[in-house]
């Protein structure tokens, strides 16, 4: 497991905390616990692990369709990001996530429409960004752009119903492009 995988599987570190102080409180046998949290895989399309290639993490968060969800994705990622960000914009306010971009985000893939609010948003942050339209257009630019120890982050902050038809649908093409490289 590299540093990111340990600094996302800190996401999971509350639920386990949460569940421990549930076992306490119901007197279950630590056992019962250890054996559950073992088989625990996470959630499809939340911060789901693709593959790494050539030293880079690629990381499906398709779920993450508002600013709070996008948020504490990029809070959990300790590498580089190449983030692909956009699709249905619902009055988000990405000033929120200006301290994040600041910090760890490298360049920027448009995936949406119209990605207006976010080019505007980040042009004075961030040198390079990138609109596409499709999810493996978005793929081949972050491989471009990617380098050993980076991670690409599908994470939109946006709804998925311009190019796609769920953000489950934009997660899968999202792993399809990822393992096509």
């Amino acid at each position: 497991m590299g540093i990111v995988n340990l600094s996302l599987a800190n996401s999971n570190v509350k639920k386990t905390m949460a569940a421990t102080m549930a076992e306490a409180l119901l007197k279950v046998r630590k056992e019962m616990i250890r054996e559950s949290m073992l088989g625990f895989e996470g959630e499809e399309h939340r911060l789901e692990y693709v593959l790494k290639i050539n030293g880079v993490q690629y990381i499906n968060d398709s779920k993450a369709s508002n600013i709070n969800t996008t948020y504490y994705a990029l809070d959990s990622v300790s590498t580089p990001v190449i983030w692909i960000v956009g699709g249905v914009d619902k009055g988000n306010d990405y000033e929120q996530l200006l301290p994040f971009v600041n910090e760890k985000v490298k360049a920027i893939i448009c995936l949406g429409e119209n990605n207006a609010r976010i080019i505007q948003t980040f042009s004075n942050v961030i040198d390079l960004i990138v609109e596409t339209k499709g999810a493996e257009e978005a793929v081949k630019v972050a491989y471009k752009i990617a380098e050993k120890g980076d991670s690409v982050l599908l994470s939109p902050a946006c709804a998925s119903y311009d190019l796609f038809e769920s953000f489950e649908d934009k997660g899968r093409q999202f792993k399809n492009a990822v393992r096509k490289l």
